[in-house]
Formats: C-alpha cells, sequence, structure tokens
C-alpha cells in the first residue's frame, strides 16, 4: 500500500490533479463517450469528486429542518394561500431554545422553511404582504428569520434557507404572478423599493417573467441580509400550478452562486433527495451517479427513488458521470407542522439514533425536522429526544478505541487530509484489548473519489481470523454495526473497488447497547407473539428493525405463573398458546434487564362472534372492535344509540371488562356506558356500568372490574357518553377476562 499525504487542497487545484490514468482528470462531472468501454466508464468515475462546498456539506452530517407558518395553527400539513395571514397567531418566538436544543443533538446546521407552498414569508420582504408583516406577531415587525440567524451566530450554527418554488398564494390571489403568462423580459436584481435600500450594491439583469423575477429579488433579500447562507434547499413540489411557469432555474443559480459562494444548492446539481420521507436508507448510496443531460447545465432534475442509483451496472446506461449526494430527510414527528403534543406521535430517541448512524454513517447526511409548537419553541418531549440523541452520538462516537493503535499513522491520526492507497488489507493493533461494536471508515474522496465497492472487517480471536461484518461501499463514511467483539488486532480488507481506494480514516467505539422495552400480541386463536416495543408513530414508516440495529443479542425471559422472569426463566423462542393469565417479559442483554412487561390477558377470542351492533362505517365494520388487533377498530355512524352485542362462542365467567380506545384521531371515545348480559342473546340484563376519563388526552387501555362475576354467553356494551360530546362511538379493542 502507499502512504500520501497532501495538505488541505481546494477544488480546483483537486480537480486538476493527474489521476491513475493519464488520460482522465478528477472532475464533479465527466462526460461519457460514445466510444468508451465499460472498463473506461469505470475509470471515469473513480475520477469524479465533490466540490469544496459538497465536501463541507458532507461534514456537517446531522443538520436541522424548521417547517413553521400558517400551517402549524391550521394544524394542516399544506396550506391552500387563501390563508387570513392573522391566522399565524404567534405571541412569543424562543429561537435560542431551538439553537440549544440542535447544538445539543450534535447537529451543526439549520435549514429555516422561509416560505412553503402557501407564500407566507417569514421575514420582512419587499416584495408581498403576505407574511409575518401582515400578522400581530411583534405589531407587524417580526422577523423569524432574523431571530434564527442571530441565535445561530450565538450557538455556532450554520444557516440554510428553504424558499418553496411553488405559491399558492401566488397562484390563487387574482393579482398574483406565479402563471400570469406575463413576458420574459429584461429585469434589474433586485428591484429598488422606495424606502428599503439594499447595502449590498451587487446587480443582475436577467431576461425572465414576473413570477421569476419576483422569486429572484426574494432570494436577493434572503442571501444578502441575514449573513452567510450555507444552503439552499428547493423542492420539487407542485401542489398547483397555472398558466404553464416555468423556472428560470439558470437565473437562479447564477444569483446563488454570486451572493452565496460557500453555499450548496439542495434539489438540484449539489445535493439531492434521498427519495424518502421516512428516514429510510439504501445499503448501498453512491453519490457517483449517471445522468443522461449535463447536470451542470441542464434545469431538470428528477427525482431518485430506485434502490441501486450508482451500481456499475446503472453508470453504464449513462451520458454523464457527475458527484451528488443524498440528504436522508424526515421529521422527528408524525408531519413536518406541529399538530399537537397528545395525537401527534414523536420518533423516539433509539429511532433518531438509528436513523443517524444508518444515513451518515451510509455515505449521506441527516435532515431531521423539528416543527416549533404554536408557543414559537419546541415542545419538551422533543428537546428530550434531542438532547438524548446527541449524549449518544457522543458517548459513542466522542471515544475512539483505537487511539494510540499501530498501524498506517494517516489512517490512524484522525485527519482527513491524510490517507494510504489501500490495495491489499489494514491491519491494526491495540496495546491492548479493546470490545467494540462498531467501526467506523473513512475515504479521502475530495481527493480521489468513492471507490470501495465491497470490503469485510476482521477480528483476531482464539489465534485467527474471524469476519465480523461486511458491506459494500464506503464513500465520505461508512459505519458497521455488530455484536461486540473483544480483540487487539483488526483488519481491514478491500474485497472490491474501482481502481485503487484511498482510505483516511478508521476508528472503532461502543456503543452501550440497551435491553429493548417490550411488547406484546396475542391472535385470535391466542398465540402470544414477544418482541420489541414498536414505536407509536404511524407516518411514513421506513420499515427497519430497529432493536435489530441498536440491541442485537438481547434474550426474551417470560412467565405465565404471576412470578418475576429473570435469566432462569422460559426463554422466548417462537409464540405459544396462552388463555386468561399474567403475562410478564423481560429482555436481557449482557446481564442487564429492560423494563419488566406485565400485561392481563383476557378471554382468548377465537370463536366469538357479532351478534349485532347498532351502526358500522365501510371502512371500520363491527368485527373490528373483537378483531385482536388494536390497529383496527370499529366505528359507528352519527345515529345513537351506540351498542355492539357478541356471542362468546360459550358460557364464561366474567370478572373483568378492558376498553382499547383508537389512536388515530380523538372521535368515538367511549366516556361512559354499561355492560348487558344475556344467556339467550335476546333478553338483557344490566351488570355492570363504567366510566373512563380522560380519554382524548391519553387513548391508552381501560379496565373496569366487576363487583360480581357473572357468568353469560352473550356480552353486549351500550355507550351512554362520548367524551368532548362527540356523535359516534368507536372501539380498537374489547377484552374480557
Amino acid at each position: 500500500m502507499k502512504k500520501v499525504f497532501l495538505p488541505i487542497l481546494g477544488f480546483m487545484f483537486m480537480a486538476n490533479l493527474q489521476a491513475q490514468n493519464e488520460n482522465i482528470r478528477f472532475s464533479n462531472t465527466i462526460e461519457i463517450s460514445p466510444t468508451d468501454n465499460k472498463e473506461t466508464i469505470i475509470e471515469k468515475a473513480a475520477h469524479i469528486v465533490p466540490t469544496s462546498n459538497q465536501l463541507s456539506a458532507l461534514q456537517n452530517e446531522f443538520i436541522a429542518f424548521i417547517h413553521f407558518g400558517p400551517n402549524t395553527f391550521t394544524r394542516m400539513e399544506w396550506g391552500n394561500g387563501m390563508e387570513d395571514p392573522k391566522i399565524f397567531d404567534l405571541k412569543e418566538l424562543d429561537t435560542d431554545q431551538w439553537c440549544e436544543a440542535m447544538k445539543a443533538a450534535g447537529m451543526k446546521m439549520v435549514i429555516l422553511t422561509v416560505k412553503h407552498h402557501d407564500g407566507f414569508v417569514l421575514w420582512q420582504s419587499r416584495y408581498t404582504q403576505h407574511g409575518i408583516m401582515s400578522t400581530e406577531f411583534r405589531n407587524g415587525k417580526g422577523d423569524i428569520l432574523k431571530d434564527m440567524s442571530e441565535s445561530c451566530r450565538k450557538y455556532g450554527l450554520k444557516l440554510g434557507i428553504y424558499l418553496s418554488p411553488t405559491d399558492l398564494f401566488q397562484i390563487e390571489n387574482p393579482a398574483g404572478l406565479y402563471g400570469n403568462l406575463s413576458k420574459y423580459t429584461k429585469r434589474t436584481i433586485p428591484r429598488e423599493v422606495p424606502g428599503r435600500p439594499f447595502k449590498n450594491k451587487t446587480r443582475f439583469e436577467f431576461e425572465v417573467d414576473d413570477y421569476n423575477e419576483y422569486f429572484l429579488n426574494q432570494l436577493f433579500e434572503l442571501l444578502t441580509e441575514y449573513g452567510t447562507v450555507h444552503e439552499v434547499w428547493f423542492d420539487g413540489a407542485h401542489p398547483k400550478t397555472k398558466g404553464g411557469q416555468k423556472y428560470n432555474y439558470p437565473a437562479w443559480k447564477e444569483l446563488i452562486k454570486t451572493l452565496a459562494p460557500k453555499a450548496v444548492i439542495f434539489g438540484r446539481e449539489d445535493i439531492r433527495w434521498c427519495g424518502n420521507e421516512s428516514g429510510k436508507t439504501r445499503t448501498t448510496e453512491w453519490n457517483v451517479i449517471p445522468y443522461m443531460e449535463n447536470p451542470d447545465t441542464t434545469s431538470h432534475f428528477p427525482d431518485m427513488e430506485a434502490d441501486d442509483l450508482g451500481s456499475r451496472e446503472q453508470l453504464y446506461k449513462g451520458k454523464f458521470l457527475h458527484y451528488q449526494q443524498a440528504e436522508t430527510n424526515t421529521s422527528i414527528r408524525e408531519g413536518w407542522f406541529y399538530r399537537d403534543d397528545t395525537r401527534q406521535k414523536v420518533r423516539s430517541t433509539d429511532d433518531v439514533f438509528d436513523i443517524y448512524e444508518r444515513a451518515v454513517g451510509g455515505n449521506s447526511t441527516f435532515l431531521l425536522n423539528i416543527p416549533p409548537n404554536r408557543e414559537g419553541r419546541f415542545s419538551d418531549t422533543d428537546v428530550k429526544v434531542l438532547k438524548e440523541t446527541g449524549e449518544r452520538i457522543k458517548e459513542t462516537y466522542g471515544v475512539n478505541l483505537l487511539q494510540g493503535a499501530q498501524g498506517p499513522e494517516e489512517v490512524l491520526d484522525g485527519k482527513n487530509d491524510t490517507y494510504i492507497m489501500a490495495d491489499n488489507a489494514i491491519t491494526i493493533t491495540t496495546k491492548s484489548p479493546v470490545t467494540f461494536n462498531r467501526l467506523l471508515l473513512q475515504e479521502a474522496i475530495g481527493v480521489n473519489s468513492e471507490r470501495v465497492e465491497k470490503h469485510a472487517i476482521d477480528a483476531w480471536i482464539n489465534g485467527a481470523w474471524k469476519e465480523i461484518a461486511q458491506a459494500t461501499n464506503i464513500g465520505y463514511k461508512r459505519i458497521l454495526r455488530f455484536p461486540e467483539v473483544t480483540t487487539d488486532k483488526i483488519r481491514v480488507r478491500i474485497t472490491a473497488s474501482r481502481l485503487t481506494p484511498a482510505i483516511s480514516n478508521i476508528t472503532a467505539h461502543h456503543y452501550q447497547s440497551r435491553p429493548p422495552q417490550l411488547g406484546y400480541k396475542r391472535s385470535l386463536d391466542g398465540l402470544v407473539t414477544i418482541e420489541p416495543l414498536q414505536q407509536e408513530f404511524n407516518w411514513k414508516a421506513h420499515g427497519e428493525d430497529i432493536a435489530q440495529n441498536l440491541n442485537a443479542g438481547f434474550k426474551i425471559y417470560y412467565t405465565t405463573d404471576e412470578t418475576e422472569p429473570n435469566e432462569a426463566s422460559t426463554v422466548y423462542t417462537a409464540p405459544f398458546k396462552m388463555g386468561k393469565g399474567e403475562l410478564k417479559a423481560v429482555s436481557v442483554l449482557n446481564h442487564q434487564k429492560g423494563a419488566l412487561l406485565h400485561e392481563s390477558l383476557g378471554l382468548i377470542k377465537e370463536g366469538w362472534e357479532l351478534l349485532s351492533a347498532s351502526s358500522e362505517t365501510l371502512k371500520h365494520n363491527a368485527v373490528k372492535a373483537f378483531d385482536a388487533n388494536a390497529n383496527t377498530y370499529w366505528m359507528s355512524e352519527e345515529k345513537a344509540p351506540h351498542f355492539i352485542a357478541i356471542d362468546l362462542a360459550q358460557t364464561q365467567t366474567l370478572t373483568d371488562f378492558a376498553y382499547t380506545p383508537q389512536k388515530e384521531h380523538s372521535k368515538g371515545m367511549m366516556a361512559k356506558g354499561r355492560i348487558l348480559t344475556s344467556n339467550d342473546g335476546k333478553s338483557w340484563k344490566k351488570a355492570e356500568e363504567f366510566e373512563f376519563g380522560n380519554l382524548i388526552n391519553d387513548p391508552t387501555k381501560r379496565f373496569h372490574y366487576f363487583k360480581n362475576a357473572v357468568k353469560t354467553r352473550y356480552v353486549r356494551i351500550e355507550a351512554t357518553e362520548i367524551a368532548a360530546n362527540g356523535k359516534v362511538v368507536a372501539i380498537a379493542e374489547i377484552d374480557l377476562f
């Protein structure tokens, strides 16, 4: 292997470095010739490097998104552009609190949505009255972007802006500029406004129409009056179009590159969308990808949602090869805007940390949205998750277990500007055995592109090499995760690559795995499944097994005789049948016990049949009230009275009743009711009355215990009062004991 040291280089110099193939120079974009064979195409791919701005953006690693506007107060995800600005009824604003929480999470930049699709602006723009200037906030003088930029400087965070190209206010307003069929004429940017001069005297002349002029004027304000901007974020959403409106992206680009030379542009040639909003990551995220048009001159940047974007087979299909990194964007809440703290679920710390490791450790940037509430603050739940995530990142990656180890200095010195050309294995020996479950690798992509296609990690155990992990590409950063290993010798093998890769960094870390909290489910026929508790987060599921990613190696022990489970109890290996009784279970990892799962199980529901119901809706029929699935529910129509009657298949002795409300919304919460029994399904006798409080704020499973046991085959549940004077009743699950 060849050792290399280079001083920190600017991109323009890097782009002129001689490549291994003297006919190919390092560049951000390289054209594929019709005469190029497959070998030449791969050689060209091995010489695609990021710009200095792209590399800086990758080094941010974990960044924040802020969605704040009229939707925060209307509780809508997308506005319609016709909202009265006064709907934005903000009284207080604490951007310092935002930045403190983001800093604690380990974030390095925040992107503020200064204008979403509804066209409402969060700064004191000269070119519209549809925004913060037309609200009561600070008597119309408030400027959220100004507060944000000042807080960013105070807390050492970079600033980015999201300016939506789509503008529903400009579409819906009769005097709106979007799609008004105005002619392209020469316009000076910015357009002067009496009494509001610009300190920045840079001027542009573009051939544009009315809406593009409006957009450029806004960009000029944003990029000249709020400090350095490091990212300009454009999406491709078009909730509505009008008049065949086209965006003059070449003009936008020229203005941005001139006024914000350190900024990358999302949604165009610099940074691309990962292809989903859920936090799902690709197993192999190549940032060297093919284009059919020259990405340096085109205005067309389609969303890329396929699993495979940059394999050899994909590269062969392109006409240009280009470096364009991915941003893995998702929200900490169910939705981009804040709605409430009761129904709108928040991601767990486990989930956020898992996405962090998969995104940052998978050759992309992690962009996490945190929507402020109607008090102008991050909610306490969100802040708790951010701070806990930051603590985990620091605890895990703040300690390098290879500090002082023996091996190539260039990969152990913690510097990004030193590296070795790894044409064979890299072996590292520690002074004494270390226990680790994370290995972090980086390529020197700024000077030598991303080249590793496959690699494996070995540990010296019991006098022999044992493979402990393997993965595909590395790129800017790869984090490999595996069960704990203790060794004093580690080997990294490059098993496939595009020419010789340059490895710049290898570090080992230990994540303090925690036994996961457990949950359970029981089928209609009584089969009980015990598994890590699935977080209640129903927005754009990413499908990852978070517990397996973070807690690999745990075991589950359980009891059904009311005793406390421990490592001497029955090991859970597969679903088992259990009738009425007390289920207790605990997960154990490295002899550490997790939280106890304790659940009272009622009668097995196999054979139960619907006798009658007052009414039902098409998607939520009455059988779903006892289908052993709390994610489905019965919902009645509005006509009262509301009841459901069930045939238990045989006579049972009942002592308790449990009601699980649905959690999709606040409708149908059964606050009061009565339980009737029958031996023939026709003549009914009241057995019990029940009452449950605070269901809307706390829609959890509720129990009612009978004063006296009752023998019956038929049960009828009648709702006598619905919370908040509701007109319908909803039941996710009925359980009887």
